[in-house]
């Protein structure tokens, strides 16, 4: 392997153990508590239960709601769906997104197996690019950081909805599981509630600053790496920025409802930027539920 390769993987390796032993300090249970858990049995819904748990079959049959009870599996597995396509090679703020992500991964997986659990990836573009099964151990996560590093994707665009559906399929029994990805994609609301449904979904929507704001920088060609295409833009332009500015802010818009529609948490994580708080934020958030 490539000797730059080798030392990104041991600087990403060590901070990233850092970093799980900086957010999770032995209470990597408690912020994933209720995944991975086996149906045991039905009970009538009490005030305070989490409403995701009700049995709507059993519900509907005995009018009156019922709620899964589950009990705790020995060990979990997480899964990190990770967006590789064009879009996360931008980055105006000391790293590029996919840099971002191979942290945030990395952080993620050494945390669950340091918790005793499998961890798999799904690499996916506007393809499935790469599936890596759930295992457990070190060299199975450097092996997911390398990947991560040295992936170059087949193709450039984003279908997020393609990449649910073939986790829904791949993945029987239910895990944890982080999205990553900029979230520059539409139309993937219905594969999205399935496997929120049938997982615990969480979303880590990737983001750069000067993707709200077009710097104002004169004339110059901003390229587009899913499509290819290059446009000359004049950034100086006020009428330019406010329409850029509200397209970005629409999209985030549509986002963040479909999320909340299906009550599925999102931590935003900015290049270049601290993305412990804003993963704290998440688990504390997810603790106290």
């Amino acid at each position: 392997m490539d000797n730059d390769i080798l030392k990104k993987v041991r600087r990403i390796e060590i901070k990233a153990r850092g970093l799980s032993h900086q957010m999770f300090g032995g209470e990597y249970q408690s912020v994933f508590k209720g995944h991975g858990m086996a149906f045991s049995e039905v009970r009538e819904y009490q005030y305070g239960d989490d409403v995701r748990d009700i049995d709507w079959n059993v519900t509907a049959r005995l009018h009156h709601p019922y709620i899964k009870i589950y009990e705790e599996e020995r060990e979990l597995t997480v899964m990190l769906l990770v967006d590789v396509s064009g879009s996360n090679r931008f980055g105006t703020h000391h790293q590029f997104k996919e840099e971002l992500v191979a942290e945030v991964a990395a952080t993620l997986a050494f945390s669950a197996i340091e918790g005793n659990d499998k961890v798999g990836v799904i690499l996916f573009s506007d393809r499935i690019e790469k599936f890596i099964p759930p295992k457990k151990g070190t060299q199975h996560i450097l092996r997911i950081i390398r990947e991560l590093i040295g992936y170059e994707a087949q193709s450039h665009g984003t279908d997020i909805g393609n990449a649910l559906r073939y986790f829904t399929n791949v993945v029987k029994k239910r895990c944890t599981a982080f999205l990553l990805s900029d979230c520059m994609d539409s139309a993937y609301e219905e594969p999205l509630k399935i496997a929120a449904r049938k997982h615990d979904l969480a979303v880590l929507r990737i983001n750069d600053i000067h993707e709200q704001q077009l710097p104002d920088i004169g004339l110059m060609p901003l390229y587009d790496p899913e499509s290819g295409a290059t446009q000359w833009v004049d950034t100086s332009s006020a009428k330019t920025q406010a329409r850029y500015a509200e397209h970005y802010a629409a999209q985030r818009k549509q986002t963040d409802e479909l999320l909340r529609r299906h009550n599925i948490d999102c931590a935003d994580l900015y290049t270049g930027d601290d993305f412990v708080k804003p993963l704290m934020r998440l688990f504390r958030a997810r603790r106290t539920r």
